[in-house]
């Protein structure tokens, strides 16, 4: 029989703000964390904007003097997981630190440390131009590395890495970890700081970012008619998870339950979902069923919904398929419309946020849903939260190389 496993702190550092309850303020209020790039000069770019974490002081987790060897992708995930262990009580020390792990992803690593040593190698060379503390910097596992370092846990410790799945992923299996008895307690998500020439350059070769460089606040517009790319975004999203009895032990306080997790593939194509998102489909039956629910238990989803095209009408369709009659009366918000995609990041970010809607009994919105979309015509909460007490939600995430995720969580009830 496996364990029950429940979350009981969050760490959110995202465009919106530092820390749960400034990033919950915003999002219920319906506010952007979208604006013009300051990271670098974007003139030459097709995108001038991005959600960028603002007003982010290291020195509240790392000496200034580490942080300069410390890639920003690492520096938000160890500020997250701190957040998220004070936020949980949790005591990672004696016997117990090796009962405690860390599964933190992120989709691409140290990308802007990559681009400053290519550009320093070209003017000094290769004996002059690499740091030692080039390859700690840039691989992605570094991430829980530093948070284990620094918070001593001492338990299971490596990085999921699954594009914008990764997140998700990375608490599902930390789940699983759990249940099966390899930890009592996990620290886990993801984490991500591609908002940088490369990440931008990158995603505008693809043309697959908005272009709204007239109105940024406005960019990120899931399922909306004249929605025109995502917002590519940075940040992190950590939460803790214990086994039930050892929360219930030591007094925590429970946002919610982890109840299913499921991951698949497409088998599809390197970037685009397939048809009628016949992967995210199973994906969503599967966690369902992992969970022992049916489709009308579900009260609230947290859309992948990125503002792209091809990814909210085959969510749509995705939804309708899994939920039936049930998938006009199920609430699905997408909350990239405020946060921007935060990629590695967005999976651990947005469980935080299931786990507050449960708690909180508010639903946050999808805001600039303006115009309908024919094809993507449920009900996606628009613009303005809803206070309203579900039981059981669903957030999804799906990922390049037609990877993905899904999880359930559940209202804690004694």
């Amino acid at each position: 029989m496996p364990r029950r496993v429940v979350l009981t702190g969050i760490g959110l550092v995202t465009p919106l703000g530092i820390g749960t309850e400034e990033s919950w303020q915003a999002l219920v209020a319906g506010k952007s964390g979208i604006a013009p790039i300051t990271h670098f000069d974007h003139t030459q770019f097709a995108t001038h904007f991005a959600g960028e974490v603002k007003n982010f002081d290291v020195t509240r987790w790392i000496s200034s003097r580490d942080a300069r060897n410390i890639d920003r992708f690492i520096q938000y995930a160890v500020a997250a997981a701190g957040l998220a262990i004070e936020d949980s009580g949790l005591k990672i020390e004696g016997e117990f630190a090796e009962r405690v792990g860390c599964y933190v992803g992120a989709g691409l690593g140290g990308v802007t440390s990559i681009e400053a040593a290519c550009s320093t190698m070209a003017q000094k060379g290769p004996r002059h131009g690499i740091s030692p503390f080039f390859v700690p910097m840039i691989i992605v596992n570094l991430a829980p590395g530093q948070i284990s370092i620094r918070f001593g846990a001492k338990g299971p410790n490596f990085s999921h890495v699954s594009a914008c799945s990764t997140g998700a992923h990375a608490i599902g299996e930390a789940m699983r970890a759990v249940e099966r008895g390899d930890a009592d307690a996990m620290i886990c998500g993801g984490t991500e700081a591609t908002v940088s020439p490369l990440g931008v350059g990158g995603f505008n070769s693809m043309r697959a970012l908005s272009t709204r460089n007239e109105a940024p606040e406005q960019a990120s517009r899931p399922f909306d008619r004249d929605r025109d790319g995502f917002v590519i975004a940075e940040g992190a999203g950590i939460v803790v998870i214990e086994e039930l009895e050892h929360a219930k032990s030591r007094g925590a306080k429970i946002y919610a339950e982890l109840t299913g997790y499921a991951a698949n593939a497409d088998a599809h194509h390197i970037t685009a979902p397939a048809p009628e998102g016949e992967g995210a489909q199973r994906c969503m039956k599967l966690a369902l069923k992992d969970a022992k629910l049916a489709p009308a238990d579900i009260g609230y989803i947290n859309a992948h919904g990125t503002s792209t095209k091809m990814n909210d009408t085959n969510e749509t369709l995705a939804i309708k398929k899994v939920f039936g009659d049930a998938a006009r009366k199920v609430m699905v918000s997408s909350t990239k419309s405020m946060t921007g995609h935060m990629l590695g990041a967005a999976g651990g970010v947005e469980t935080g946020i299931c786990a507050l809607v449960l708690a909180r009994g508010i639903v946050p919105p999808t805001i600039n849903y303006t115009t309908p979309d024919p094809e993507c015509d449920l009900d996606y909460v628009p613009n303005t939260a809803r206070e309203v007490r579900v039981a059981h939600v669903l957030t999804n995430s799906y990922g390049f190389g037609g990877t993905n995720a899904c999880l359930v969580l559940s209202a804690w009830r004694e």
